[in-house]
């Protein structure tokens, strides 16, 4: 009875009593604990950075719009010659894009032998898109060249339907009704309004549409081998050797020393800014493009253009009547609409290709 007693006494010690490991076993179990309670700690601060990081290349790519459209007018209006204008603009661009491939930070791409050859038609539509835009700017309100340039959903409609054989889907197209109606209600009280103004904006938008139509029939970023940065920078430098001539035989030399001094106040400045915030606001916008999908940069661009036409009233006092402030909004929400209709559209497609 003694031993029996004894001995369940004995198990219940050991049950009670810690398991005593070794003391490096203990530090590398404490350490393994630290890290597992940490890692969780280290994803969530990655986020949070990467979070901030991304609210501020969207804060940056709004401001580069706004200071790019607001001093591009005002130089503009001292400076009217707008193949010039854009010119300068691209090679204050290609100076900037060979100072960040010099210093390593953005890394130095590979250019195939027939790489120039197939990027050379997108260079062209690349000037030809600008010159309008400025064209526009300088004829018309910046607020209603951005309220025409909404419409650039309808213009990648037709493009994609002529020439990629994409289908819209009925969504799509209901979509587009609201863009061409707010264009349209825009357009007919806009006191800005001419002609000139209005077709050179569109004009910009099918360019573009053309542009982004031609990037994906050819498959460029296959053939170059180049990231969409570093596509953008070289068609720039082009874009700057294909202009620079012809602003010089179709507008003539303007900018001279006496024109120079000829300025109002701040004008030659402005001009370097807009160049600047010219370059900065589409490279960050292929920036952003990287960190999201299609869609949310779409809704982005959306946003912004918002805040580019709201800053343009307010920047030159522009009166807005009722109908035309009605207008922009329903352009604006039907892009809005456009981008979440082609999101599903392309759900469903990736659906099919995966069944």
């Amino acid at each position: 009875m003694r031993t029996s007693v004894t001995s369940i006494a004995t198990r219940k010690h050991l049950e009670i009593s810690p398991i005593r490991l070794p003391e490096r076993k203990r530090s590398l179990l404490c350490n393994a604990s630290a890290v597992a309670a940490a890692a969780p700690a280290d994803e969530s601060g990655k986020d949070w950075q990467a979070t901030l990081k991304l609210g501020l290349l969207f804060a940056v790519w709004y401001a580069a719009n706004v200071y790019f459209n607001i001093y591009n007018k005002q130089v503009l209006k001292a400076f009217p010659y707008p193949m010039t204008c854009t010119a300068i603009q691209f090679g204050i661009g290609s100076l900037i894009a060979c100072f960040m491939w010099l210093t390593g930070i953005m890394k130095r791409p590979k250019i195939e032998p027939g790489a120039f050859r197939a990027i050379s038609p997108l260079a062209c539509i690349h000037v030809l898109g600008n010159v309008l835009t400025n064209v526009s700017l300088r004829a018309v309100a910046p607020s209603f060249t951005h309220t025409v340039k909404a419409a650039e959903p309808l213009f990648s409609v037709i493009l994609s339907s002529l020439f990629l054989g994409s289908q819209p889907t009925l969504p799509v197209v209901a979509s587009l009704l609201p863009i061409v109606a707010g264009v349209v209600l825009a357009s007919t009280s806009e006191l800005s309004f001419n002609w000139t103004g209005f077709i050179a904006a569109l004009g910009s938008n099918i360019t573009f549409q053309s542009r982004n139509v031609l990037s994906k029939k050819f498959m460029l970023k296959g053939k170059a081998g180049l990231d969409n940065i570093n596509l953008f920078s070289i068609l720039t430098i082009m874009s700057f050797f294909i202009l620079a001539p012809l602003a010089v035989v179709l507008e003539g030399v303007q900018l001279t020393p006496a024109a120079i001094q000829a300025f109002p106040p701040g004008v030659l400045f402005k001009g370097v800014v807009a160049g600047l915030t010219f370059h900065a606001y589409q490279q960050i916008s292929y920036m952003i493009l990287q960190r999201v999908t299609p869609v949310t940069h779409a809704v982005g661009n959306c946003v912004k253009r918002i805040v580019v036409i709201v800053a343009s009233v307010i920047a030159f006092n522009t009166p807005v009547s009722g109908q035309n402030a009605f207008g922009t909004a329903l352009a604006i929400a039907g892009v809005f609409l456009y981008s979440q209709a082609k999101r599903s559209g392309d759900k469903k497609e990736v659906k099919a290709a995966a069944a």
